[in-house]
């Protein structure tokens, strides 16, 4: 099979992938910084928004990168404007997650494309988009979210009594059921200073540590036998507010048990399940219509983001369009 072939197929498998994926977002930490939107091969000026400039070359990244996704390439000024703005914003508000964040996420993506990194590489540079620009772009989805919560509060686009009993009606009268976690998280803490060269030894120990887990209960004096492991109670959480990057692990994991392990940002981790049920509350009732409202939105994107954009578009200062 020659070489061109096999590019093909794994151009396929990422827009794909891409997606399966979406926009990558997941409730991650705290910021560093963003990296910077990559400059693309042509140097002219296209637009200049508050100041700074996209050029012809990033605009051309981001129509293959469209393509790839096998959506119109006709949208991509328009996102990159966007991303500008939002990058800004994520910025001012210090609410960005670090460069190790983005590249986890990537080295997540690869592997559920079964590529490495290196191959993701060589595939985002044969179709035009290049590794940087699909970095930017990961590292802006990942912290968006963060600047809309902080925005709008976690509480925002709360249903009324009024709403949730028009929705229940609807509904047959009766209160959605959903799956209830009590979730703890423990962490096998890297140092950022030593995060090349004792991650690998550090996911062992966690994967290792998995089968003697001893339960919520004694989890803190579990963690204290073993070297720089935090315990976190994450209280009670609706399937639904669980984190995308954890929730398929999380649904796979039985009562009392433990997901599998994931390289994150403080290091390795894994969510222990301190107790499962299902549950018919107003609480689950709300959270379950919030989830449906944003599936029905275009893309499943939050209102409240659309709402954000429309606000930082109209403020802006947007030259050459």
């Amino acid at each position: 099979m020659g070489n061109g072939t096999v590019q093909k197929r794994s151009s396929l498998r990422v827009a794909a992938g891409i997606l399966r994926a979406g926009l990558l977002a997941g409730a991650l930490c705290l910021p560093t910084t963003l990296p910077a939107a990559a400059a693309g091969a042509g140097t002219a000026v296209a637009v200049v928004v508050n100041g700074t400039p996209i050029t012809t070359g990033d605009i051309a990244k981001r129509a293959a990168f469209l393509k790839l996704q096998r959506q119109s390439s006709a949208g991509a000024r328009e996102q990159m404007i966007d991303e500008v703005l939002k990058r800004a914003e994520v910025l001012r508000l210090q609410q960005s997650v670090s460069t190790e964040d983005v590249d986890a996420a990537v080295a997540r993506f690869a592997a559920g494309n079964k590529l490495s990194v290196a191959q993701l590489t060589q595939v985002l540079a044969q179709a035009g988009v290049g590794i940087d620009h699909f970095k930017s772009y990961v590292a802006i989805s990942m912290s968006w979210p963060r600047a809309v919560r902080l925005r709008f509060g976690s509480g925002g686009g709360r249903l009324s009594n009024e709403e949730l009993v028009r929705r229940m009606q609807e509904n047959g009268g009766n209160k959605p059921v959903t799956t209830e976690y009590f979730l703890q998280q423990v962490i096998f803490v890297v140092p950022g200073a030593k995060r090349n060269a004792i991650m690998g030894k550090r996911q062992a120990e966690a994967n290792a540590s998995r089968s003697a887990y001893p339960g919520c209960d004694d989890a803190k004096t579990f963690a204290a036998t073993m070297r720089d492991v935090s315990i976190r109670n994450l209280g009670r959480m609706m399937v639904q507010e669980i984190p995308e990057d954890w929730r398929p692990l999380v649904e796979k994991a039985g009562d009392g048990n433990t997901t599998a392990t994931r390289v994150t940002e403080r290091g390795v981790e894994y969510l222990g399940i301190c107790k499962k049920r299902q549950v018919s509350d107003d609480l689950a009732a709300e959270v379950v219509f919030r989830a449906e409202d944003l599936g029905k939105q275009k893309g499943g994107e939050d209102p409240n983001s659309v709402k954000y954009m429309e606000e930082l578009r109209k403020r802006a200062q947007i030259l050459g369009k």
